[in-house]
């Protein structure tokens, strides 16, 4: 099969359309797992009983299970119990709740991570425990873990292709579905792994420009 920029050009909008569904997944998955990831932590941090373990057993089964199992079970197999989302709605649940396990351990170490000193000078302070947590522990701790939180970013964009099983219309989806209509699919998939390399490059300089502003200071 001969490259044809032709038809190369033809298809180039409606695989930017799914780019940019991809791309909004993305956005929107890493904001349910960036909080939901940090609710999981400090409860687990703070030893909550009942809620806590729960919250340690969601982590073990999230973490445990295929993120394609998870999109399978909650578009084929909630409706039947009368929980029914659209496909890019359930996409990003899926994706941000899977990731939310992963986010969780990361914020958990970063928090470890604060000095001792910084408890016990709030604890003489006699500061509340919310603003110990906002003014001191996760600043603190956020700024470590900046690098890891913009890895998942990324992995995240790239893993939203497993979304094509429950037919979220993103990249990879549209790029199979003009290969299989018009029985080409050297241009299709080409175009889409450029996309998927351009988008992932320029999102780690965001989180490499991020993480020098934001680094702890010395």
């Amino acid at each position: 099969m001969i490259w044809s920029n032709e038809y190369a050009i033809d298809i180039l909008p409606q695989l930017l359309g799914g780019v940019w569904v991809t791309v909004q997944v993305t956005l929107l998955g890493m904001v349910v797992a960036l909080v939901l990831g940090l609710v999981v932590a400090v409860t687990r941090f703070l030893k909550i009983p009942v809620i806590s373990a729960a919250f340690t057993f969601y982590v073990l089964f999230v973490r445990g299970t295929p993120l394609l199992v998870q999109a399978y079970a909650a578009f084929y197999v909630l409706p039947s119990y009368g929980i029914t989302f659209s496909a890019i709605v359930t996409g990003v649940a899926v994706i941000g709740i899977n990731y939310s396990a992963y986010t969780a351990e990361v914020y958990r170490s970063g928090i470890e991570g604060v000095p001792a000193g910084q408890w016990e000078a709030a604890r003489a302070l006699s500061l509340p425990q919310r603003r110990t947590w906002t003014k001191i522990v996760l600043p603190q701790s956020i700024r470590t873990i900046i690098p890891v939180l913009g890895n998942y970013w990324i992995q995240m964009f790239k893993d939203s292709a497993v979304l094509v099983a429950i037919g979220v219309a993103e990249l990879m989806l549209v790029a199979r579905t003009l290969g299989s209509d018009d029985f080409r699919y050297l241009e299709p998939l080409t175009i889409a792994g450029l996309m998927y390399l351009i988008v992932s490059y320029t999102a780690s300089l965001i989180v490499k420009a991020t993480e020098r502003r934001y680094a702890p200071t010395q």
